[in-house]
């Protein structure tokens, strides 16, 4: 239970000291005109309250992925606890932080834009392309995912129905303005999202008081692999668990929320605080799953983590708690499938450039996208979940590597970004490369060993390339005429 609680201190620690010195480094312009007053247009640039903004950001980034995402990096044991304190803080929330504000800085920016801009037009257009694909990808995991989870539920109603009756939501959501549904709608899923976690959390505390569970402790991670099955802690640990830590799905969101904060001044409580209270969640996911069943050996025959959830929540909470606790589970993904076909048509219309005031621009996008959102939702969602998996943390280095870049070009300290940059680099390098649907299935008869080792090493030549170039053009920029810089800078 120490470390458990001891983790959910940190983060409330890492909020408070490493999110202000964030802060501090960025330099915030408290008299600088935010997008929602610049470009208001009644739609996508609306002014909202900084709880408002808070509450859509948190509900945005955290879909199925701290709660399933943590039940499966469980299975690694307390390592999951380290991955998610130190990810969050290092990391995710970082991540969050920088690209909410570059975005806050750009008149609401999509990722792709920041990207061009930092890394120039041929980034820009593979993450244009990039993100968007991950966006549908996002949007149809999260319109599957909660159908079942509602089945199971209510088994009278076929999963279906429920698919039907998402769809329908999020095409309302995609469509009206921010301030008429979703800003409306999300205190609801709020309060279901926030009685889960709390729920959850004090049962499992009490619950250690009185002999019913116990909560391992992180120095068990000094027992070796404790993965039933022995699969290694990385690259797997760091991309099981994505929300929570680090997603590179949050870089597509924070730039919707930056269309909407009144003030820069509130860019840490939104960002970086809303990947905290993301954090919370995760670790109080991890721990149940951990503790609930018995072992990870139980945990890991107890089925998929729908069951999982459904089985912990009853075990914790109760048949009526349970069924509350299960409805917060379901508002994770819901509230970020309907921002994730939002974003997708913010992107394209930053591409195309088409003004998103008059509806019938908003539909002649949308329309497309739920053509073919549908249509994924009939191939296999562990194929599709793999792929947004890889995908999801590649677009968190790459966001990284923008927001590192940023910080070398105005000057400022940027080893804080460099870092989980390189670290996010080597996960997806390694992974791609190891992982069953990467590169080697195209060696089939090479030893896993074999091929978990040259996979570190490519990702570790991958890593030192980009560092490398990053160095390079730190020193052309120092190397530049004063007044040739600062038109870099701009």
């Amino acid at each position: 239970m120490f470390s458990f609680v001891l983790a959910i201190i940190a983060l409330v620690l890492g909020y408070v000291i490493y999110g202000k010195f964030v802060e501090k480094v960025f330099g915030i312009e408290p008299d600088r005109t935010p997008p929602s007053i610049e470009c208001y247009d009644g739609v996508d640039y609306v002014e909202v309250s900084t709880p408002k903004a808070f509450l859509i950001q948190f509900l945005n980034i955290a879909g199925t992925g701290p709660i399933f995402g943590a039940i499966a990096g469980a299975l690694w044991g307390p390592a999951s606890f380290l991955w998610i304190v130190f990810g969050c803080i290092f990391g995710g929330a970082v991540h969050d932080f920088l690209i909410g504000m570059l975005s806050l800085r750009d008149k609401g920016s999509s990722i792709g834009e920041i990207v061009g801009e930092n890394l120039g037009v041929v980034m820009q257009q593979i993450m244009r392309v990039f993100s968007i694909v991950l966006l549908l990808l996002v949007g149809v995991v999260f319109i599957k995912s909660p159908a079942d989870i509602l089945h199971n539920l209510i088994p009278g109603v076929s999963a279906m129905t429920f698919t039907i009756i998402i769809i329908i939501y999020y095409i309302l959501a995609t469509i009206l303005p921010l301030d008429k549904i979703i800003a409306k709608i999300y205190p609801i899923f709020g309060f279901a999202l926030l009685f889960m976690a709390v729920g959850i959390g004090t049962m499992l505390v009490y619950g250690q008081f009185t002999g019913a569970f116990i909560i391992p402790e992180v120095t068990e991670v000094f027992k070796g692999n404790l993965h039933p099955k022995g699969i290694s802690i990385f690259p797997y640990l760091f991309i099981s668990i994505a929300c929570g830590a680090v997603s590179g799905f949050h870089a597509t969101q924070s730039p919707m929320v930056a269309r909407c904060i009144k003030n820069e001044t509130e860019g840490r409580r939104v960002f970086y605080g809303a990947m905290i209270a993301e954090g919370v969640v995760a670790l109080i996911w991890a721990a149940a799953a951990m503790t609930v069943f018995g072992g990870i050996k139980e945990l890991a025959a107890a089925g998929s983590p729908a069951v999982v959830v459904n089985k912990a929540s009853v075990q914790l909470l109760g048949a009526f708690g349970a069924f509350l606790a299960v409805l917060g589970v379901v508002a994770c993904p819901i509230t970020s499938g309907d921002t994730a076909f939002r974003g997708s048509r913010l992107i394209i219309a930053d591409i195309f450039k088409i003004k998103q005031a008059p509806i019938k621009n908003r539909f002649l996008i949308a329309i497309p996208l739920f053509a073919i959102g549908i249509y994924l939702t009939t191939i296999d969602f562990n194929i599709i979940w793999r792929y947004f998996a890889w995908a999801n943390q590649t677009l968190a280095a790459v966001s990284l590597w923008t927001a590192t870049v940023w910080l070398v070009k105005k000057g400022k300290p940027f080893v804080f970004a460099l870092i989980p940059s390189m670290f996010m680099t080597m996960v997806v390098t390694t992974y791609i490369v190891i992982a069953p649907e990467g590169f080697v299935r195209f060696f089939k008869d090479v030893p896993v060993q074999t091929i978990e080792f040259y996979g570190v090493i490519i990702a570790s030549i991958v890593t030192a390339i980009c560092t490398v170039l990053l160095f390079s053009y730190k020193r052309k920029l120092n190397s530049t005429p004063k007044a040739q810089q600062l038109n870099v800078a701009k």
